[in-house]
């Protein structure tokens, strides 16, 4: 059995902390310490390390005086090392009885501050008992005529062990005609029947002899024996009756001895001797707290009954008749709780001396209130008599705080008389009163006193360092040095080396600054003890708490934790059945916020989808579910980009990735995880097209501007014209279609090519229209306005196309397009652009404007707005070619100044003759 001890001295502590924060000067912190261990431990066995469990360090050990208060001495304190020792033997049975959980429960008291901790016990129980029987013995006369199935309760053993360690079962040997049943009572303790087989036959057999054995299911096991002798008598037909198998009474507690508890009554039908019946208990060894009437059945009290030790009695009562047949009833007393035991006050601790400064709330004495009965009876309230400057706090169950609660002043009263009266809840109610004497020390009358009992100040984070946050106050009616006040931080909960890092104290004013930029993730609240000091002597202070809450802004992104990658950096996919209802739950996006309120607040959005109309997102809970049934057309796999936005001004977002595969089966999904690749983004896609379409027109441009060049410097050097003849051509005005008439001279070469020599503008157009030769293809072929322009040197070619919203062409730049300012598509903002173009070259031939605009506007301010100007206009006076002819459109204003061609430029006007035909 020691070797079972010894293992089971690996003792599990369970320290359970349970603080208690009372609103004071100085926090007090009760704590709630639990242990468990198994009984019989050896004195001197280690409990716990109870100064560890409570925080102490070995070096405050000798100041702080560790020692239980407990009115059984179960358990001690090392003074060197805080450890919990077992001073006195540990019996579970002695100490709790039969009760299911024993717990022994003690007050740890610390001094230096003086404070105390609750500190509990719990005893386990070990197989240490073995089942005993009452008697090692029994005998039973059973007629020959009892039919079979009949049953007899036999005698039950007692195991003082609980759980599985007490009597769990019961053996009967073997015989051929009887058998055993275990029985349970409503205490939950069991009890043993024997029954009857097959019939008895006296003149074959007069009796038997068995053996009952009572087991529990310990470790290791434990059993006892009990021997039945089996008696076949003559046959008694009738056994006794009871009037009931189960009796409940309910009984107080403080009933007197002699009480009648309840009559039982049994009746058989046989006569004469047969008929006259006995009653006893079938256990009466263990019964002493009641008394049987073995000729009436009547149940009476021997003694005075205790609610606190047992609640609740179950009887085994057996009527015997003449004849030896035994008839059996279960007897349940329960045992109701009175208000019986007087509430008493404990003080634990009591000083011999209270100083008269002493501060509102500071701690005077330690006491517990103790009452043995239960329920109501049992709840204690405490109150303090008399006009004193004290009050009890609370502090947990049944243990309060004498603590002051005014200003002492010893030259009024030099010593309180302090008197608590515990009531209980009872009816009637009970009470009691304890009386204490405290003495009043003399020191310094007037000390500093704060304007406040306790500040608390709010800082919002990311604070600029160096600014005031808080300002304590203290005033001190004396005079002089005495009077004058000066402030410091003498504690905090912050590590002192790191304290004058966050906060300082202006020692004149009282002002605190802050020392550097707060963080509401790291930081959330701080306490502070300010003391104020006068300079007297001796010096007299007052201390003040300051609870310094910092509070929390928008400066942490929201962090996704589902889905995430792999440790490759590839992301998870998730499986959807196809056949998935709309509102199928198909995953959930977690996201988590560092801020605190409103700014971790988080809300999600879909910012991409490969199908938008197949999902939803929830817009709080992130739960993707779908919209609607997957179709034939859809993709079986569908990508989500997710925005985690938080409720912070201005709101901060993170972004999150799902990878859907619509599959039945982990086997159908496989392929689509290894071969195909994700569906486009049609936004991606549509972003590369235009890239690379303004890239090729990009090109195109640029190759159109050099080929024109090359051109225009191959015309220059030409040496002569072959001949020309003029031919006008007036084209009739279509304004529906958003042509203009115009009329120009065509010049014709001997190799069969033309030129335009010269341009004459019809009547029918105003100074207001412009002019545009173009073909049925829509290219643009800006022409000259007036015979009389001279040629000069033409400059590059402006190849900014982009217009504002302003400057486009179109009602006074009204017109709607394209916001990038593109080429217009429609072909009435197609043609009126090409007559800008052919007005702003003619113009820039002229040197001055024909159309009736300022200068360098070109006539267009009038039309499309001042904002439209000739920088915005490209230069397309170069050679212009009309498709389908051999015409060359070139300045006649050249031409009538006498400058003839260079004379190589037959050579290459045939060559450019023929790339047109090409």
């Amino acid at each position: 059995m020691w070797e079972g001890a010894a293992e089971r001295r690996r003792v599990q502590r369970r320290p359970m902390l349970l603080p208690f924060l009372l609103p004071l000067f100085c926090t007090a912190l009760s704590e709630q310490i639990r242990y468990k261990i198994p009984e019989e431990m050896p004195t001197g066995s280690v409990v716990g390390n109870l100064a560890k469990d409570l925080g102490f360090s070995v070096q405050e050990l000798p100041t702080r005086k560790l020692r239980i208060s407990s009115e059984k001495p179960y358990f001690s304190v090392s003074a060197t090392s805080g450890e919990l020792l077992v001073s006195s033997r540990l019996d579970r049975e002695q100490i709790c009885g039969k009760k299911p959980l024993c717990v022994l429960e003690f007050e740890a008291v610390a001094e230096n501050p003086l404070n105390f901790y609750h500190v509990s016990v719990d005893l386990e129980d070990i197989n240490d008992h073995m089942p005993k029987f009452t008697h090692t013995s029994f005998e039973l006369q059973i007629s020959e005529s009892t039919k079979p199935g009949t049953r007899f309760i036999l005698g039950s053993a007692y195991d003082a062990d609980i759980g599985t360690n007490s009597l769990q079962n019961y053996q009967l040997s073997p015989s051929d005609h009887f058998s055993l049943v275990n029985k349970e009572k409503s205490d939950g303790s069991k009890y043993p029947e024997m029954v009857l087989k097959t019939p008895l036959d006296r003149e074959k057999q007069k009796s038997y002899h068995l053996t009952l054995t009572a087991l529990d299911f310990g470790r290791p096991p434990l059993n006892s024996t009990a021997q039945i002798q089996v008696l076949v008598t003559d046959a008694n037909d009738n056994p006794p009756v009871f009037s009931q198998d189960i009796y409940r009474v309910s009984l107080p507690e403080n009933v007197h001895p002699g009480t009648t508890v309840l009559r039982v009554a049994a009746t058989d039908q046989d006569e004469g001797v047969y008929s006259q019946i006995t009653y006893s208990f079938s256990e009466a060894g263990q019964i002493t707290q009641f008394n049987l009437d073995s000729n009436t059945g009547e149940i009476t009290t021997l003694d005075t009954l205790d609610f606190e030790e047992v609640k609740e009695y179950s009887l085994v009562l057996e009527a015997r008749d003449g004849g030896g047949m035994i008839a059996q009833c279960t007897v349940e007393i329960e045992v109701l709780d009175e208000n019986d035991h007087v509430p008493e006050v404990l003080f634990q601790s009591l000083p011999d001396l209270v100083m008269e400064d002493a501060e509102p709330g500071t701690h005077i004495a330690l006491l517990k209130t103790q009452d043995k009965d239960s329920g109501r009876n049992g709840e204690v309230i405490c109150k303090l008599e008399g006009g004193v400057p004290f009050k009890i706090l609370t502090s947990s169950r049944n243990t309060y705080k004498l603590v002051t609660d005014g200003v002492l002043d010893r030259e009024q009263n030099p010593e309180y008389n302090i008197t608590i009266r515990a009531t209980d809840k009872g009816e009637p109610p009970l009470s009691s009163s304890s009386s204490v004497i405290l003495h009043i020390g003399d020191v310094n009358d007037n000390a500093p006193v704060f304007t406040k009992v306790s500040y608390l100040v709010h800082v919002a984070e990311n604070n600029p360092p160096g600014a005031s946050i808080a300002q304590v106050s203290a005033s001190d009616p004396d005079l002089g040095p005495n009077g004058d006040v000066s402030y410091s931080i003498i504690a905090s909960d912050l590590e002192p080396k790191s304290l004058w890092s966050y906060v300082t104290v202006n020692a004149q004013s009282g002002v605190v600054f802050a020392q550097r930029a707060f963080d509401h993730e790291q930081l959330r609240s701080f306490q502070l003890t300010l003391q104020a000091r006068d300079q007297g002597s001796p010096a007299l202070s007052a201390n003040v708490s300051m609870r310094i809450l910092v509070g929390d802004r928008n400066d942490n992104a929201p962090r996704v934790l589902y889905p995430t990658l792999e440790l490759d950096g590839s992301a998870l996919f998730d499986m959807v059945p196809r056949a998935a209802e709309p509102g199928y739950l198909i995953t959930k996006v977690v996201a988590v916020d560092a801020d605190s309120g409103h700014n971790a607040w988080l809300s999600y959005h879909v910012l991409q989808a490969s199908d938008p109309g197949l999902f939803s997102l929830g817009l709080r809970t992130g739960e993707v579910r779908t919209a609607r049934a997957l179709g034939d057309r859809d993709s079986a796999r569908q990508r989500l980009l997710v925005a985690v936005r938080d409720g912070g001004q201005p709101p901060l977002s993170a972004t999150a990735t799902l990878h859907l595969i619509f599959a039945d089966s982990l086997q159908e999904a496989l392929p689509d995880l290894r071969d195909d690749p994700l569906p486009p983004d049609p936004q991606a896609e549509l972003q590369f097209y235009l890239v690379v379409a303004l890239t090729l027109i990009s090109v195109l441009f640029l190759l159109a501007v050099i080929l024109a060049i090359a051109l225009r410097l191959r015309h220059s050097s030409s040496s002569s014209v072959w001949g020309c003849f003029q031919s006008e051509v007036v084209v009739p005005p279509n304004y529906s279609e958003g042509t203009l008439s115009y009329s120009y001279n065509l010049c014709a070469a001997p190799t069969g090519k033309a030129e335009f020599n010269s341009l004459t503008c019809n009547d029918q157009l105003n100074s207001g229209q412009d002019i545009l030769f173009g073909d049925s293809a829509g290219a643009l072929f800006p022409l000259c306005n007036s015979s009389e322009s001279t040629s000069h040197q033409q400059a590059p070619p402006n190849t900014d196309w982009r217009f504002s919203q302003a400057q486009r062409p179109g009602t006074s730049g009204s017109q709607n397009g394209d916001e990038t300012g593109t080429w217009p598509n429609n072909q009435f903002d197609t043609e009126m652009l090409q007559a800008m173009i052919l007005a702003s070259a003619s113009e820039a031939a002229d040197g001055s404007s024909t159309l009736g605009g300022g200068a360098g506007t070109m006539g267009l301010s009038a039309r499309y707005g001042p904002q439209f100007t000739l920088q915005h206009v490209p230069d397309y006076r170069q050679n212009v070619y009309i498709p389908g002819s051999n015409a060359t459109l070139t300045n006649a204003a050249g031409k009538r100044d006498g400058k003839a061609p260079a004379a190589g430029g037959n050579g290459n006007k045939k060559k450019s003759g023929k790339k047109e035909k090409k």
